[in-house]
């Protein structure tokens, strides 16, 4: 199966151009695209794994994967899928949000030298010496009114909250970036999400209009869950690729709740397995759906892609600390990622220590006299082990890795005790 044929399968093709010229294009190799990244953050979330793993399909393929943050228009802000006009963020914020987008995607994309060698680029870099009056002489003379207005992001915002002008040319600055892009790269494909549509081609129009040469266009459909909720959204805000912001626990745990009627459809979308094995995948999560083996295996395979194997399985096994299994074999980073998202206390001090103060130190019982009746109520765990005397004391043996005690009260209600002996 050829790329474009995969794309298609995969349910990744929303809108393309020319489907039989960018098809023999394709198969041919070696064409140059991009796609653009919205730097309002110095962080890409998981709304951002499509196009990523877009350019690296294409990379994979023999394809040139140019990836573009908005050191310019990102000073502009798109209105496309936008209700209202956003925050300008000022040069510094743009360099550093860049500095943190190019950094995450060194992890995806293939920098290195060769035929199919990735590359970053900055708009700024050609709109910061570009004059005004340049600008309108060689791309909006392109550009009529009438043909900008019919654009569905631009007719949302003037039927709804209206358009400043400086959003309503934003179209026109994407679009010289295509044209840029083409003369300087070679550039003759451009991909983003179903809501770039209008934007893109923008970019196919200045060219063919100013050049009299033909480039292509593919968008991707944008997300939702089964359930209507939009896509990479918690109650939380925002699932980040940076660890920093959203630990890798919760990130593979945002995958394990994925709801059965989304597995398939994200493993397609995400993964790198082939539809074969995505096939197998679903058919063994339909015989027993309460294993929840297709999370399973998405979570491991979207971890591992964002985060590494080593921190994916990792999360596999702080997941089993966090149902109440056996503490065998866990190593210090898989509990310390479990730990991620309990309580914490530190203490001073050495063992042994009176298991019934821990208690009510930790918060997980309010006096000690509930403490006791918790114990012999067979509600308490140390270390995910059954503790029902009143009298039992948190001894050196309890301690893991020299200084952590995991305690639990009934099933969930868990929390991490640090000694600092």
């Amino acid at each position: 199966m050829n790329l474009f044929d995969d794309l298609k399968a995969r349910g990744l093709v929303h809108d393309f151009t020319d489907a039989p010229e960018l098809s023999a294009a394709l198969e041919k190799g070696g064409m140059t695209l991009y796609c653009g990244f919205d730097p309002t953050s110095d962080s890409l979330h998981i709304g951002s794994l499509m196009p990523i793993t877009g350019l690296m399909r294409f990379q994979r393929a023999g394809h040139r994967p140019l990836a573009l943050v908005g050191g310019a228009t990102g000073m502009i802000g798109d209105p496309s899928g936008k209700s209202e006009e956003r925050n300008l963020l000022d040069a510094g914020t743009l360099a550093a949000n860049n500095a943190g987008i190019r950094a995450q995607l060194e992890g995806f994309l293939d920098f290195g030298p060769g035929l199919a060698e990735a590359k970053m680029v900055n708009n700024a870099d050609w709109f910061g010496g570009m004059n005004l009056v340049e600008f309108l002489r060689g791309a909006g003379k392109h550009f009529p009114v009438g043909y900008m207005m019919a654009k569905e992001s631009v007719k949302a915002r003037v039927a709804d909250a209206g358009i400043s002008y400086t959003e309503f040319s934003y179209m026109v600055l994407q679009a010289y970036d295509f044209l840029h892009l083409f003369e300087t790269e070679g550039c003759t494909l451009q991909i983003g999400g179903s809501d770039q549509w209008g934007n893109i081609t923008g970019g196919i129009e200045l060219i063919r209009r100013s050049l009299g040469k033909s480039v292509y266009g593919i968008t991707f459909p944008l997300i939702t869950t089964s359930d209507g909720r939009k896509f990479g959204k918690t109650e939380e805000g925002n699932i980040w690729l940076d660890p920093k912001r959203t630990s890798p626990y919760r990130f593979y745990q945002y995958w394990i709740q994925t709801a059965d009627t989304d597995v398939g459809r994200f493993l397609r979308y995400f993964t790198f397995l082939t539809l074969d094995e995505i096939e197998s995948i679903e058919n063994e999560h339909k015989e027993a759906p309460e294993k929840r083996g297709g999370q399973a295996r998405l979570a491991l395979e979207l971890t591992s892609l964002v985060h590494g194997a080593e921190v994916a399985e990792s999360n596999i096994r702080a997941a089993r600390i966090l149902f109440g299994g056996p503490l065998d074999g866990v190593e210090e980073r898989d509990l310390l990622a479990a730990a991620a998202e309990m309580p914490r206390t530190a203490r001073s001090g050495a063992p042994p220590l009176p298991l019934v103060d821990v208690l009510v130190e930790s918060g997980l019982s309010k006096s000690r006299s509930m403490a006791r009746k918790d114990l012999t109520g067979g509600g308490i765990y140390v270390n995910n082990n059954r503790i029902g005397e009143e009298g039992a004391e948190i001894s050196a043996d309890d301690l893991l890795f020299g200084r952590y005690v995991l305690l639990r009260k009934g099933k969930k209600n868990y929390h991490l005790l640090e000694m600092n002996t």
